[in-house]
């Protein structure tokens, strides 16, 4: 191809994704649907809507798309296929169909056999995690955009919402973070192979492992879950927090980390997580967190883990059911009250 894939976005490692001021603006006035069978829908800005049949499981729905991160082409096209499944994987669900969506350019632009490579790795990735692709639609645009309506199902009993947290919970963290500066500071050749592959490796992830483990749990000793992607820890956090009407202290020692990404993070957190930083004003750092552990907080994440806040007493139960799945359930926190300044997150 004449261009490296990620010439195709605007800003590798944002994934062209409206800022939360911006898209909590445009959803403010939108009418609600009034239908009984709706469980879960965006008002609650949860990571996908779940509509309820009768006798029988709720369909859960979710569509996510977005430029180029990576500029080899089977390998976005199996980032795209992870990170869309994903919103079903943290309703609890089980995605079982998916239609494509693209935007190509007609001009200047890669050939068919990068298309095809795209198309192939998101296939690859949908056919592991037993999905079938029904289907898609394309437009031409300038820049490229991939990724996929998924659809899936789920006990209405078992539904995980962002809501729920309690106070007393252990909040766990499954991925680590930094995919978004490794990315970024690729762009600018300066993350290494190395770290580039960390990345991947934890994009590449479904997140269906830990679904399965926290399904193995007893009903209700997970209170809330989400996944971690574009707003950020902190950003999805705070959302899990304002839903809930706590806050959640985040030790910011605990949290896992990508290899490389606390040495990049001042240079290169992408355009996104400066504007999580000036949106997610919610949280208190404390002085003695190292500057680098709360910026990486603020970085949007691609395919990232799920944030779950565990009943205590089934922690410990959470890793046992993981087994040998290339998944983590680390302790990053807690849920406590919320406090008397109404800040939605403690970083100590």
């Amino acid at each position: 191809m004449s261009k490296k894939l990620t010439e195709f976005a605007d800003c590798a490692g944002c994934a062209s994704k409206l800022a939360a001021a911006e898209l909590e603006a445009l959803m403010d006035d939108l009418p609600s649907a009034s239908d009984e069978r709706i469980l879960v829908d965006y008002r609650t800005s949860d990571d996908a809507g779940v509509y309820e049949w009768t006798g029988g499981p709720a369909l859960v729905q979710t569509v996510d798309f977005f430029t180029p991160i990576v500029d080899d082409p089977a390998v976005f096209g199996r980032i795209a296929a992870a990170n869309a499944l994903s919103d079903v994987y943290a309703m609890g669900g089980r995605p079982r169909t998916a239609l494509a969506i693209a935007a190509l350019p007609s001009a200047n632009g890669p050939g068919p056999d990068v298309i095809k490579a795209i198309f192939r790795g998101g296939i690859d990735t949908l056919t592991g995690a037993g999905v079938a692709l029904l289907g898609g639609h394309t437009v031409t645009d300038p820049e490229i955009k991939f990724g996929y309506a998924v659809t899936g199902e789920v006990d209405p009993d078992r539904v995980l919402r962002n809501a729920g947290a309690r106070a007393g919970d252990v909040v766990v963290l499954t991925k680590p973070l930094g995919t978004g500066i490794i990315v970024r500071a690729r762009k600018y050749g300066q993350a290494s192979d190395e770290q580039l592959q960390g990345a991947v490796d934890c994009m590449t992830t479904l997140n269906d492992g830990i679904c399965h483990a926290l399904d193995a749990l007893p009903a209700g000793a997970i209170s809330a879950c989400t996944d971690v992607t574009g707003f950020g820890l902190a950003g999805h956090a705070s959302e899990v927090a304002a839903a809930s009407g706590t806050t959640l202290r985040i030790e910011s020692e605990a949290l896992p980390v990508l290899p490389g990404a606390l040495e990049l993070v001042t240079e290169f957190l992408p355009c996104g997580g400066r504007a999580n930083k000036r949106h997610f004003e919610g949280m208190d750092v404390a002085a003695g967190v190292v500057p680098e552990r709360h910026l990486v907080t603020l970085d949007p994440q691609t395919s990232g883990g799920l944030l779950v806040t565990v009943d205590p007493s089934a922690v410990d139960d959470l890793r046992t059911a993981l087994g040998g799945r290339a998944m983590m359930a680390e302790p990053v926190g807690r849920v406590e009250p919320r406090s008397a300044d109404g800040h939605l997150i403690l970083l100590v």
